[in-house]
């Protein structure tokens, strides 16, 4: 059996300062939903809310994957990271949806909103979270990536409300800014449950979608001395590190020197694909695979 581990980027100080910028500027942004009167910064500032709870419990999830593998969790604790994203997504959902059930009221009967202070909120909103977006750019988890998809679409929910904001001061469409609610959260929502889907196919340990794991078994079976390979499984830690585990089959008269090089070369192309937990088992043609014969 061949083992390999990879090694990890530490993400956990930038979900901190991004949980930190995200609940001190929604703390700021309920206060300022109330007086402006506006229901665009009100939703938001509940999205907001949640994206903080969100951002907590991930950075405290992320901070926990990355302990080392125990008696109780062999792979290790990565996959916590993975359940911060299924909660974050979640809580996103609701919060939507409590959103729509207070912005679609005001479809029917707008209300004034102050579009002076909804400029404010809405420069101070973009740079507030463009930095936030910033500061997770490049983090490759799904636990990371749901977080600044997040982020990032509150950076152009706060451009949308700048520009309605603008429109306000020389007209009395309010109900514009009911309107950019509801497509803000809509737009949310429709970003959110694609997320939950991807989310959803790693914890029952789908193919991640960027492998091909017909290319990944063409390849095994490019490598010299290598006469086929079956059960080739390949699933996701955390959206970031894979496991892969094959059966290569050889000819009898492959030497010892043989198979540690064909090791090799399948712990190389592991490596191409993320895998950081690779389990590889040699067959000489003639021998019998029991759990071949069972599959």
């Amino acid at each position: 059996m061949g083992h390999h581990h990879g090694h990890t980027s530490d993400s956990t100080s930038n979900l901190r300062v991004a949980f930190f910028i995200n609940l001190s500027f929604t703390i700021f942004e309920i206060i300022g939903g109330i007086w402006t009167n506006s229901i665009a910064i009100t939703a938001d500032a509940l999205h907001d809310l949640g994206d903080s709870i969100s951002l907590g419990m991930s950075w405290v999830l992320d901070r926990y994957s990355k302990k080392g593998e125990d008696r109780r969790y062999s792979y290790g604790y990565r996959r916590f990271s993975l359940l911060g994203a299924l909660v974050n997504t979640i809580v996103l959902i609701v919060g939507g949806l409590f959103v729509l059930s207070q912005a679609i009221p005001r479809l029917i009967k707008p209300e004034p909103a102050h579009a002076t202070g909804m400029i404010i909120f809405a420069i101070i909103g973009v740079v507030v979270n463009g930095l936030a977006v910033l500061r997770l750019r490049g983090g490759k988890s799904l636990n990371v990536q749901v977080v600044m998809w997040h982020l990032l679409e509150d950076v152009l929910g706060w451009v949308a409300v700048l520009v309605v904001s603008i429109v306000l001061l020389f007209t009395n469409l309010y109900i514009l800014d009911s309107i950019l609610s509801v497509l803000i959260t809509l737009y949310i929502l429709y970003n959110v449950l694609g997320n939950l889907k991807k989310t959803v196919a790693l914890f029952l340990q789908a193919i991640p979608d960027d492998i091909n794991i017909a290319d990944v078994e063409s390849k095994l079976l490019s490598i010299d001395k290598v006469l086929s390979t079956h059960h080739t499984h390949i699933w996701s830690l955390d959206g970031e590190h894979n496991v892969l585990t094959t059966h290569v089959v050889v000819d009898e008269t492959t030497l010892r020197e043989e198979i540690y090089r064909i090791k090799r070369e399948v712990i190389k192309l592991a490596k191409k694909v993320n895998c950081e937990h690779v389990t590889v088992e040699i067959e000489y043609e003639n021998e019998d695979c029991r759990v071949k014969q069972l599959a």
